[in-house]
């Protein structure tokens, strides 16, 4: 056999064990293997029954996704199932871990499944922008109906085996995969079973047959999120298939749909996003082997909105959290809104109903910093000033046990210069959380100049320990995200005094795929907070100025940018607005113009990505994947967009520097100038990427 997969006969069952580790990928080696060794096993004339099972932690977890994009080498997974399904002799898919996308796709062309109770079967390739290409949309419809194969392929999320062997998926759960599937293949030969070809059994597919809306309404229901995505309209349309068509044919619609998914830009952006992601938890320049500090306990300095939202992500992975806070009344009002935040999340299944009292238990609400002693982390996430945060540190000094790793929430303040007020900086780093901080997946990790190699690793395994997308970042003013955003914020102000409106810019934004706009989004945080910010640094900016004299602070207030009927949250243009930017303009001499929707968008775009550029040369940054990866989890970048540096390469580095040249002489803004690094990409016919490609050459 091959080195991959081993057949061994126990008397009258044949048992065909991949071994590929760490997840049993479907790699060439995997398919040959399971392809020669199920054709061993039916031309062996002793053989009655096959099991196909797997060594190490899981079953078959997906497609070798190292081979995409590379020429196909056979045999092909269609050609491999082919084989099973039409083995005269049943074959059983014995399964634990994980039996995921071309995983589950093998077991359905088994003629029986069996699970052990801790396995999840799922097809997520929509979340890699394709489709199940391996027959998954049609088998999967016949084998537990289209409602809920919807609910699997257009949403992508697996299930357990309880709920598989409720809707037909398996057939039992079984305490261990190789002796349950081997016990169960013996009790389908001893009593003659028909062999069950998902295929050819259409039997699930009849209510929806003679009622097509109980599809319809499915794929709505899991559609109504997707907005600018093709990969889950494209995925519904492939299981309508298996309900329109004959199965063949419904097969070869499922292929023309997956091949045009796998070469579209949308695909290709998101399996960018799916390997930047994982190339976030390297750091660069952390000695190999260098192994994190135990993290049994967390303390949380702050029970206000950011320092409660870490204590929930903490305890949503089973960590206690230590929650301090300077007096009783804070401390009450903070664990009051979390556990309403779990009770809300519980009402709409969304958490076991028995979660809210489990999480809260695990956190510990105290009042006074000495209460720090037997934390292994803590994270502040004080009021945003220098002085209150050096105050804090030193603190920390005397109370926190020696080797506990400390980490501010800054979101800009200057990490070397808070680690300067402790006598232990080799311990502190920034851990930037994003609000509401217990479902924002991304955490910018703050390398400063004194970090010690371990505890930076620490971070980093912990942020993923949380489900916290984790990228190590260096220290300058606003990190990594905060400080591309200030330079869009700063073309947004512009565009207002040259005739654009808020909602045409945010308009152009959103279409582009963001979730908000760049003033629904500042109504949303509050004007205040930046007209305070302004008035300490001694800075005008009239617009806006003028809207917080008028006391519209945002949503709030009930005005903004925007007005907000009461109760609720959608932005209304409102004619005041336009009459205030008017008045303004008047007041300081501008002339409004006509601008375009297109101009919108290079300016709200392309500054950030020059900013990026600038990142990547400081080496704040240490790779154009990482800066993807904050925008992607931290901002809300659209995920078929792949992140800004990707998108910077899709529309071309030279036009982009070309565009930016024009900006900085209309307007006569100097700071649009192409930043070195993207003007010398530009001359040189470069991307991003090829930065990143040199970088792993070296």
């Amino acid at each position: 056999m091959s080195e991959v997969v081993k057949l061994e006969r126990h008397d009258n069952i044949a048992v065909v064990t991949v071994n590929s580790p760490p997840v049993n990928a479907l790699s060439a080696a995997v398919r040959g293997g399971i392809f020669d060794g199920i054709k061993a096993a039916i031309d062996d004339p002793q053989v009655q029954g096959i099991v196909l099972t797997c060594a190490g932690r899981t079953f078959i977890a997906g497609a070798d996704i190292t081979e995409f994009g590379k020429p196909p080498k056979p045999p092909g997974l269609a050609e491999v199932l082919s084989l099973m399904e039409s083995s005269p002799k049943p074959i059983v898919a014995a399964i634990h871990g994980n039996a995921l996308g071309g995983g589950l796709e093998v077991a359905l062309a088994c003629h029986y499944r069996v699970a052990t109770k801790d396995a999840k079967l799922g097809l997520p390739e929509v979340k890699l922008g394709l489709l199940p290409g391996a027959g998954g949309t049609q088998r999967l419809p016949r084998a537990v109906g289209p409602e809920l194969a919807v609910k699997m392929i257009v949403g992508g999320d697996p299930i357990s085996a309880e709920v598989a062997l409720k809707n037909g998926l398996i057939e039992e759960i079984v305490e261990d995969p190789a002796s349950g599937g081997e016990a169960f293949a013996r009790k389908v030969v001893a009593e003659k079973r028909p062999l069950r070809k998902l295929r050819d059994d259409d039997s699930k597919l009849a209510a929806a047959k003679a009622d097509r809306s109980i599809f319809t309404n499915a794929v709505a229901a899991l559609t109504k999120k997707a907005r600018g995505l093709e990969a889950p309209f494209a995925a519904a349309d492939a299981v309508g298939a298996a309900i329109d068509l004959p199965f063949d044919e419904g097969l070869k619609k499922e292929r023309e749909g997956f091949l045009k998914l796998m070469n579209g830009d949308q695909s290709k952006a998101q399996r960018y996003a799916f390997f930047a992601e994982r190339e976030a938890a390297k750091i660069s320049g952390v000695p190999e082997g260098t192994k994190g500090r135990n993290v049994a306990r967390v303390a949380i300095l702050g029970a206000g909105t950011m320092g409660g939202g870490i204590a929930m992500s903490f305890a949503n992975a089973g960590i206690p959290v230590t929650l301090v806070e300077t007096g009783e009344e804070q401390l009450k009002r903070g664990l009051g809104i979390m556990q309403k935040n779990y009770e809300a999340t519980a009402a709409r299944g969304g958490i076991p109903a028995d979660a809210p009292a489990k999480r809260m238990a695990l956190i510990n609400g105290v009042v006074g910093i000495e209460n720090v002693g037997d934390a292994d982390l803590v994270i502040e996430a004080v009021f945003e000033t220098m002085a209150v945060k050096k105050e804090v540190f030193g603190k920390l000094d005397q109370y926190a046990k020696p080797g506990a790793v400390l980490a501010s929430n800054t979101s800009y303040l200057n990490i070397d210069e808070i680690a300067q007020s402790t006598k232990r900086p080799q311990d502190v780093l920034g851990m930037h959380f994003f609000s509401p901080a217990n479902v924002m997946k991304l955490c910018e990790i703050v390398r400063a100049d004194k970090t010690a190699p371990d505890a930076l690793v620490t971070a980093v395994s912990i942020a993923r320990k949380i489900a916290k997308v984790p990228a190590v970042v260096g220290v300058c003013d606003g990190f990594v995200g905060n400080r591309m955003l200030a330079q869009r914020g700063k073309q947004s102000e512009k565009l207002l005094f040259e005739g654009a409106l808020p909602q045409q810019v945010d308009a152009v934004v959103t279409k582009f795929g963001m979730p908000m706009g760049p003033f629904a989004m500042g109504d949303l945080a509050g004007l205040d907070i930046g007209w305070r910010s302004r008035k300490d640094r001694g800075i005008k900016s009239e617009i806006a100025d003028a809207l917080c004299e008028a006391g519209r602070f945002g949503q709030k207030t009930g005005k903004g940018y925007y007005k907000y009927e009461q109760g609720s949250r959608a932005a209304l243009p409102d004619p005041e607005v336009e009459k205030l930017i008017d008045e303004t303009l008047l007041r300081l001499g501008r002339k409004k113009r006509v601008v375009s929707d297109d101009e919108i968008l290079e300016r709200m775009m392309y500054p950030m990505i020059n900013e990026g550029a600038k990142i990547l040369a400081e080496g704040i940054a240490a790779r154009p994947s990482d800066i993807d990866v904050v925008w992607l989890y931290g901002y809300g970048w659209p995920i078929y967009r792949g992140g800004p540096m990707f998108w910077a390469d899709t529309v071309g580095l030279k036009h982009i520097a070309d565009r930016l040249a024009f900006y900085a002489k209309e307007t006569n803004d100097p700071s649009l100038e192409p930043a070195p690094l993207l003007r010398r990409l530009a001359d040189e016919g470069k991307t991003f990427a090829s930065l990143a490609a040199a970088s792993k050459a070296a």
